[in-house]
């Protein structure tokens, strides 16, 4: 019974030095998803706060664009997509890291849709704010 557990505990150990590469390659795929997240919010306020300029002639802001409700949504729908990137890229992490663990590992091609379908909801954003500002 001792020699079980013990071969056991083993095969545990060995299998987590087998996989250890599989997790490090998990992780940077995340930390890749969480650049990118952080890549569109930050888009997302430069191009709001970016598109404001101080009007030195007059005391106050003046938007350098026509539609000031335009730019400030898209700014922040650019936020929220980019904060749903880091929730979708925490999930899907914390998932993998579970199938890897039980070796049961399937690769997921809903999330690399949502991804394609953020990016390119991004993509007609500013396209819709090019075309008003034009």
């Amino acid at each position: 019974m001792y020699l079980f557990r013990k071969t056991l505990s083993e095969e545990k150990k060995q299998a987590r030095v087998k996989n250890r590469r599989v997790h490090m390659a998990n992780e940077r795929t995340f930390l890749a998803w969480v650049r990118t997240s952080i890549g569109i919010m930050a888009f997302g306020f430069v191009i709001e706060r970016f598109l404001v300029s101080y009007d030195f002639n007059n005391t106050g802001i003046q938007n350098l664009a026509n539609g000031d409700s335009f730019i400030t949504i898209l700014g922040i729908t650019l936020v929220l997509l980019g904060a749903g990137a880091g929730l979708l890229a925490t999930y899907r992490f914390l998932k993998t890291e579970k199938e890897i663990m039980e070796d049961t590992y399937h690769p997921s091609v809903i999330a690399d849709i949502l991804i394609a379908i953020l990016l390119g909801s991004i993509g007609i954003l500013l396209a819709v704010y090019l075309v008003n500002t034009a």
